[in-house]
């Protein structure tokens, strides 16, 4: 049973997400998270006043139901299959997130400097969340999908605006991690 409370390693989960795409492409499918957020809005009626909301959500239903089986399964690997072992990071991480003000780097999935209550609902909180969810819903609308879709399926097709998108989000990343963060921190 202890097997199971630790990472999965690559040469099971990584077949195994092979097998869903390969599932997928044989239905004329592809993965991606961003395209649900565009039927969540249309369920709530905005299409009402956008014409990009007015589309047959129906068409992807099955993308709810992949969006919700990820949900739960995230629910069901935090919950029951994990022991809390600390996340393993480098000395040389945590002392730099320790300079920055993380004071428990490696001990939570989630920093609570940035993502707990205290830090949210704050003034500087807010401008971050809304300011980051702004850029990256712009984002996503303009490579056309996710890091997940672009990453897993564009990727796997051999696709090259996909190939560009994912070396932009790593570049993006890479100065977020190295420049901007440490001004926000």
């Amino acid at each position: 049973m202890e097997y199971l409370l630790q990472p999965w390693p690559w040469f099971v989960s990584g077949p195994l997400i092979a097998l869903i795409l390969l599932t997928l492409v044989y239905f004329g499918k592809t993965f991606g998270m961003s395209s649900n957020l565009r039927t969540l809005c249309t369920l709530s009626g905005a299409g009402k006043y956008v014409t990009f909301f007015q589309f047959d959500w129906k068409a992807q239903r099955w993308n709810l139901v992949m969006v919700l089986g990820a949900i739960v399964g995230g629910f069901i690997a935090t919950q029951f299959l994990s022991d809390g072992t600390p996340i393993q990071l480098s000395e040389e991480t945590i002392t730099d997130l320790a300079e920055m003000n993380f004071n428990a780097a490696g001990h939570t999935l989630l920093p609570n400097e940035i993502y707990g209550w205290n830090a949210v609902l704050t003034f500087k909180g807010m401008c971050i969340l809304i300011i980051a969810g702004f850029l990256v819903g712009f984002g996503t609308r303009y490579a056309g999908g996710c890091t997940s879709g672009h990453a897993i399926t564009g990727l796997s097709n051999l696709q090259l605006p996909s190939l560009i998108a994912v070396m932009g989000f790593f570049v993006g990343g890479l100065i977020m991690t190295h420049f901007i963060l440490p001004l926000l921190f």
